[in-house]
């Protein structure tokens, strides 16, 4: 199979990310930080190389700030709701996954008020709109970095200088560029960071992460055992087992370190320019397709690796089918999770097919990607 899903989860993996998974469940799979014996503390051991090699990611200096979640969905659940209380104010915008859309809707029921700005048909944010949205009580910004649906990529310094000039948290959804864009949590004033373990990271599924800033307190969704303090009733204020109650995913953080470790290896840089060289033929190769409507900017350099596109009036579900059943190529199609983004791209009711790419993709996958449409084109 042509696998052009990576927005989704990544596939194939690194070869050690499949060997530290089994490793873990057949040498060390104990619980980490609930014994002293050998194999609790190999565990315990692994988790914490594994904030550390996140921590080298963002420029964070203290690894214990970096919280283990099941999801990028978990991490942005966390965040958001950690941070507001009753008449704070949140900004966001039209271009966010429903895993910020939703969490922030939910929060009127409790007085929590919010500003969804919109992006251009593109998808670009003006950060002048975020800062003329903001208003006495906005205690919260979340952006994207990179759209799911086109990829188009938010300047988020801009936004972090925005936020700290106003004393305003800043929540990023890095759901789509931790492991492949270099972030810098200091240079770019971001005060969280919520990302998948399965997606850029190159990680297996159930595994998430969330940075919060030293210092910032974020309110726990859940409480429980956390291997410390066992003799206190109240949950302890430690960071991170504060945030992290019941037993970890021992072997998928095992199999994240490692796809972290690939990352750090090979080079942040070299796997970016990668995916914009890859992003930036496809881009070009499309153009030959008659009758196909190409989403979002036409520059590599301003989007992700995340291609959205429809041919003609056709069903993107059917053309992913097609594409899937005739042809063996993995793609997503419909409104992927983020209506606000179709409405704003003007694909809410069409959907769109999307092809993402990943490090392992190849310009020869790409090729028979783009011949297959043409075929369904001039077929449809």
């Amino acid at each position: 199979m042509i696998y052009l899903d990576n927005a989704a989860t990544t596939y194939p993996k690194p070869e050690q990310v499949y060997d530290s998974i089994m490793d873990c469940m057949k040498n060390y799979c104990a619980n980490p930080g609930r014994a002293g014996h050998k194999m609790a503390m190999r565990a315990a051991r692994e988790i914490y190389d594994a904030r550390e090699n996140i921590a080298k990611l963002f420029n964070i200096d203290n690894p214990m700030n970096i919280i283990f979640t099941n999801n990028a969905t978990d991490s942005l659940n966390l965040a958001i709701k950690g941070v507001v209380k009753e008449g704070d104010h949140i900004i966001t915008t039209s271009m966010e996954h429903n895993s910020v859309i939703r969490p922030i809707k939910s929060l009127e029921a409790r007085g929590i008020l919010n500003t969804i700005v919109n992006c251009d048909k593109e998808g670009f944010l003006d950060v002048n709109d975020i800062k003329n949205a903001i208003k006495p009580n906005t205690k919260l910004i979340v952006t994207t970095h990179a759209s799911n649906v086109v990829g188009t990529l938010v300047d988020i310094k801009a936004v972090g200088e925005i936020a700290k000039e106003n004393n305003i948290l800043y929540l990023v959804d890095a759901s789509q560029t931790a492991g492949v864009y270099s972030i810098d949590v200091k240079d770019m004033n971001v005060d969280m960071i919520a990302a998948p373990g399965h997606k850029c990271l190159l990680g297996p599924q159930g595994t998430g992460i969330l940075y919060i800033r030293e210092g910032l307190s974020v309110d726990i969704l859940k409480e429980g055992g956390t291997g410390s303090k066992s003799e206190d009733l109240f949950q302890p204020e430690i960071v991170p087992d504060r945030y992290e109650s019941g037993t970890h995913n021992t072997p998928g953080i095992a199999g994240l370190n490692e796809g972290v470790k690939f990352i750090l290896e090979k080079g942040i840089d070299d796997i970016r320019l990668h995916e914009e060289e890859l992003c930036q033929y496809m881009l070009d190769k499309l153009e030959e397709i008659p009758n196909i409507k190409i989403y979002g900017t036409k520059d590599s350099k301003k989007r992700a690796a995340v291609i959205a596109i429809n041919i003609g009036d056709m069903d993107s579900g059917e053309i992913t089918f097609i594409l899937d059943s005739e042809y063996d190529i993995a793609t997503r199609s419909g409104i992927h999770c983020a209506p606000l983004a179709h409405k704003t791209l003007g694909t809410l009711e069409q959907g769109a097919v999307r092809f993402s790419l990943g490090y392992f993709n190849t310009k020869e996958e790409i090729d028979k990607a783009v011949e297959a449409l043409k075929e369904i084109s001039k077929n449809n």
